[in-house]
């Protein structure tokens, strides 16, 4: 494997302000960095908000903040610029896809966030960025597709000009999610070939837009890891990032009715009300995907059949969550199908969902659940 950089992402903690950040970050990174490696810098995964992108405008705040940074050995080799708002506040659901890539918005949020880390960054230093895959389907129209494309042709051309003035390459990492617009690899294989590769500027999307690869998302879609690398690999679509996660899992059909009864009595503790949470249920060989959990259960009559994967990103060791499976095997498969590049692979672990977990399989404490999970991803790579 290539040069590697391996993160958690810090959209786990909750906090839309400069200040607010800072302070988990100190609360949280900085003592996960002296348990996980004490006399190595650790890689983060940073999360800002656009109103914390705005306060980072100014050259001086932002040295300022990347002093700050290297003093206590973190080092943010990647930014999550999916959420552009509170990312914590009670209801986030659909929130989370906007803006979409059609508004100027998430343009001006994208290029904000990748002028940051370009200050952040060492000189020659390399650094993605994953985001939306467009929006929602609810947010397709006329000419939708067109100005997505449209702003993410202005975003590469604009992170060109970034690398050309500051000697820093920042790669911008499209990320499929269940129920998006684009949530396979075949979705993104085709709006690269269909849009962003028909605009006559095929070298400069290659060098600057990408994918971001997200475990859990992928297996909740029943696309197989390597089926998924393999896909991008033959198409020419460089995989920025991968975000590694994990989702819950249940096989109902290996159940008597009783046993049923229990996992989906289990599995009702995970619909919470911030995130949404798509359920792709297979039978019989044919999928259907639920844009929530509680919409899949309803379904059911309270007999659930087949086998059904949620999006809920649950702690990345764990085979287990209360009674019901996990997809964590999936991770390995895909660090066995990685291939050969010559930029660094990026790994940014993205468990956001700790604050959200049912009381009875919540966390200790967030800062050794972190641990745990880069420790156990280390062990992965190494084996």
């Amino acid at each position: 494997m290539s040069e590697i950089h391996v993160g958690y992402c810090t959209n786990v903690h909750a906090g839309t302000t400069l200040e607010q950040i800072r302070a988990n970050l100190e609360k949280y990174s900085v003592p996960v960095k002296q348990m996980v490696c004490p006399d190595t810098a650790m890689g983060i995964g940073l999360w800002f908000s656009a109103e914390a992108a705005c306060e980072m405008a100014a050259p001086e705040i932002a040295d300022e903040f990347r002093d700050w940074l290297a003093a206590h050995g973190l080092f943010p080799f990647t930014f999550n610029a999916f959420p552009y708002s509170d990312f914590h506040q009670p209801i986030v659901k659909h929130r989370v896809y906007e803006p979409t890539w059609a508004e100027a918005s998430r343009l001006e949020y994208t290029l904000a966030i990748a002028k940051l880390q370009s200050n952040l960054l060492p000189q020659g230093g390399y650094g993605t960025i994953s985001t939306l895959p467009l929006g929602w389907p609810s947010k397709l129209g006329d000419g939708f597709l067109e100005a997505c494309s449209e702003n993410l042709i202005r975003c590469a051309t604009e992170l060109n000009r970034l690398h050309g003035k500051t000697g820093r390459r920042i790669f911008l990492c499209i990320e499929p999610e269940p129920g998006c617009i684009l949530d396979t690899s075949d979705d993104l294989v085709k709006y690269f070939e269909s849009h962003l590769l028909r605009s006559g500027n095929e070298e400069l999307i290659r060098s600057y837009i990408g994918v971001c690869h997200d475990v859990c998302h992928s297996a909740v879609m029943f696309e197989p890891q390597d089926v998924a690398l393999a896909n991008y690999a033959k198409h020419g679509i460089h995989i920025g990032k991968f975000q590694i996660s994990s989702a819950i899992k249940i096989d109902f059909d290996k159940r008597d009715i009783d046993g049923k009864k229990t996992l989906l009595k289990s599995l009702s503790s995970f619909a919470e009300d911030r995130y949404l949470h798509q359920t792709m249920i297979r039978r019989n060989g044919d999928l259907r995907l639920f844009e929530d959990l509680p919409a899949a259960i309803a379904s059911c009559g309270g007999a659930p059949d087949g086998e059904w994967r949620v999006h809920f990103h649950v702690p990345i060791f764990a085979d287990k969550v209360a009674e019901l499976s996990t997809t964590r095997d999936e991770i390995s498969s895909c660090i066995s199908h990685i291939p050969t590049a010559e930029l660094p692979v990026h790994f940014e672990i993205e468990t956001y969902a700790w604050s959200v977990l049912p009381e009875a399989v919540g966390p200790e404490s967030l800062e050794s659940s972190i641990v745990k999970e880069l420790n156990h991803f280390g062990q992965l790579i190494l084996d």
